[in-house]
């Protein structure tokens, strides 16, 4: 990753997942299905030439922070946001506690 190239995460809501960007070029995706009270995560992805600079964190926590903001709850289906929920417990409470039994949390 240059240090020059800005690196950006948006809701990609027509595609069902958040998108992270460096620079122009799409570094990974979080899909997701989109429910009344919950954002299901099913699936997380990073290109292989973006692997190991934290870019999955930083998309994780910016999907999770963003379904915090509009009230909902999110679903670990995916084992990277699950993994990442188990390490950052501050996102634990987006897990409903007569869930978590399910995503082992």
């Amino acid at each position: 990753m240059s240090a020059e190239a800005a690196v950006t995460v948006v809701d990609v809501p027509g595609e069902h997942r958040y998108a992270i960007r460096v620079g122009n070029e799409l570094a990974g995706f979080a899909q997701y299905r989109l429910r009344p009270d919950a954002v299901a995560f099913t699936h997380t992805e990073i290109d292989d030439r973006f692997e190991g600079q934290g870019l999955g964190g930083k998309l994780v926590a910016f999907a999770l922070d963003d379904v915090r903001g509009r009230g909902l709850a999110a679903l670990p289906i995916c084992p990277f946001v699950r993994g990442y929920i188990e390490r950052h417990p501050e996102y634990l409470e987006l897990v409903p506690a007569e869930r978590r039994g399910e995503f082992d949390l």
